[in-house]
């Protein structure tokens, strides 16, 4: 049913589907100690990660985003062309356009889909479930389908052991659906700050500073590849992580004793120690599994709730806490009611809407063929014929 049709009842932003997709390749610490000046005690001890997800040749942004995607639309059971909205957070798009989210949205066959890339770094994927839960609330659209996804290992210095040793390669997605029951998205608060540019940042085609032709060599920046002053970024994540998230229960009417289950960008181990510690709880409230897959940026948070959930963290009426930080400078927290959305049972139903899922997901590859294919033929049409055409008057 489309609650959209009761423009007076109030909508609620519910999350009905997650999922996941990394890598398969691995880099440990002992594999960096052959690449930069490391060591697997001295990356561990400082930042908490062991090993971290690398993108293979077949593997990319869109890629990764895709089976996210399709694994959330399982958890949901929906099928692609009940999606109204993708965004996806991404500071590693497929292309600078046309945008990730517009190729998946091809590639899921969500024809009645609208598509846009999100460039906020590591708090993306907040921004992009606060800006979907928005349009839901408003009534605009009644499901959208929010991917976080990073091929960050692309755009790394790999002589700049500062940055290369933190960062890999994932992807996660949620389903959010409009309903009338109270619940999902409660609140959230969203910030930036742009005087910090300078700390984190990759330079493309359309920086500014390409104007100063010493710019980057003065400062160590390279088009295309990421820089970052970690000492800095470390004290602004520590000082906003706390901020934010009591913003964010402040505007839900919560507090930190209502809080289950806080997911935080998985960026460095002791950020979240320090977090805690601020706000003066144990740290075993927040999720952390940056010790397999390091910092994955946009898609840290997504890859972190689904291992939460796998591993029963996630239950029925908890308050649950998003918190993300990065270039910008941004930061965003939100506040979630889970409302025991869950995997749907086996049965004749299921397994025919995930038959229509696998068909929608060929056909649109086809769909791609036929479409080059038609271009070519009339491509090829429009310059043979006028020379048909021609000969006769010629002779």
């Amino acid at each position: 049913m489309d609650i959209r049709n009761g423009p007076s009842a109030a909508i609620y932003a519910h999350i009905v589907g997650w999922g996941m997709a990394v890598p398969d390749g691995v880099l440990s610490n002992a594999d960096l100690e052959a690449i930069v000046e490391t060591s697997d005690e001295w990356i561990r001890t400082r930042t908490g990660i062991r090993e971290r997800r690398i993108a293979g040749e077949r593997d990319s942004t869109a890629s990764l985003g895709l089976r996210a995607a399709q694994r959330a639309l399982d958890v949901a059971d929906l099928h692609p062309t009940e999606i109204d909205l993708i965004i996806v957070a991404t500071s590693t798009p497929e292309n600078i356009f046309p945008s990730t989210a517009s190729l998946i949205q091809h590639w899921l066959g969500a024809t009645k889909a609208g598509a846009f890339d999100l460039s906020a770094a590591c708090s993306g994927f907040v921004y992009g479930v606060e800006m979907a839960a928005q349009a839901i609330r408003a009534g605009g659209i009644q499901t959208a389908v929010i991917i976080g996804a990073e091929t960050m290992t692309r755009v790394l210095d790999w002589q700049d052991r500062g940055t290369c040793i933190l960062f890999g390669d994932g992807a996660g997605a949620v389903v959010l659906r409009a309903s009338p029951t109270p619940g999902g998205v409660l609140s959230s608060v969203l910030r930036s700050d742009g005087s910090g540019s300078d700390l984190l940042g990759i330079p493309t085609v359309g920086s500014e500073d390409l104007r100063h032709s010493d710019f980057h060599v003065q400062n160590g920046h390279r088009l295309g590849k990421m820089f970052m002053n970690g000492g800095e970024v470390f004290k602004f994540a520590t000082r906003v992580i706390g901020e934010s998230i009591t913003q964010a229960l402040d505007k839900a009417g919560l507090t930190l004793t209502d809080v289950s289950l806080i997911v935080p960008h998985q960026a460095n181990l002791r950020i979240i120690q320090a977090a805690a510690r601020a706000l003066k709880v144990d740290s075993d409230l927040f999720v952390s599994n940056l010790d397999r897959y390091g910092n994955t940026s946009a898609a840290s948070i997504p890859i972190a709730l689904c291992e939460a959930i796998e591993q029963g963290r996630v239950k029925d009426d908890q308050h649950i806490v998003f918190v993300g930080f990065g270039g910008g400078l941004t930061w965003a927290a939100m506040v979630i009611k889970w409302t025991g959305a869950r995997p749907p049972e086996p049965g004749a139903s299921t397994l025919i809407k995930q038959q229509r899922r696998q068909a929608s997901y060929l056909w649109a590859r086809w769909q791609t063929q036929l479409r080059r294919l038609n271009r070519r033929i009339s491509d090829f049409l429009a310059r043979f014929l006028p020379i048909q055409r021609q000969k006769p008057d010629q002779d």
